[in-house]
């Protein structure tokens, strides 16, 4: 374990609060009020370790830079918002018992992603 940091913990703090996946420019942001001077090159340092060590994951949205978020989630899919970019997580999947698969085949994961607009932008 890396030794422990203002900054190191202020991103950990900021990617455990909220509850959506996060580009880190959103990670510098939030904890950037927190931690004065903190810089965009920690912020990647700080999560590329904290992936390592299993306690944030990666996103991967096709178009969209990589975003993190707090490991031990139960599966989910995301809603990425074409107005604001953001991508907010969606509870549970109901795919997991209604997609038929050939015979013989074994599903090991999948990925879904809907795109349209939050509430935010759909109400502006």
């Amino acid at each position: 374990m890396k030794r422990q940091t203002r900054q190191r913990q202020a991103i950990r703090d900021v990617i455990r609060a909220v509850d959506r996946p996060l580009a880190p420019q959103e990670v510098l942001a939030e904890a950037g009020r927190h931690v004065r001077g903190l810089g965009i090159a920690t912020v990647y340092r700080t999560i590329n370790a904290l992936v390592e060590e299993g306690e944030v994951t990666r996103v991967e949205i096709p178009g969209q830079p990589t975003r993190y978020e707090k490991a031990g989630l139960d599966h989910h899919h995301h809603f990425c918002c074409d107005g604001c970019g953001k991508v907010y997580e969606l509870d549970g999947c109901a795919l997991r018992s209604t997609v038929p698969t050939p015979e013989g085949f074994t599903v090991a994961r999948h990925e879904i992603t809907l795109y349209g607009q939050c509430l935010q932008c759909r109400s502006a």
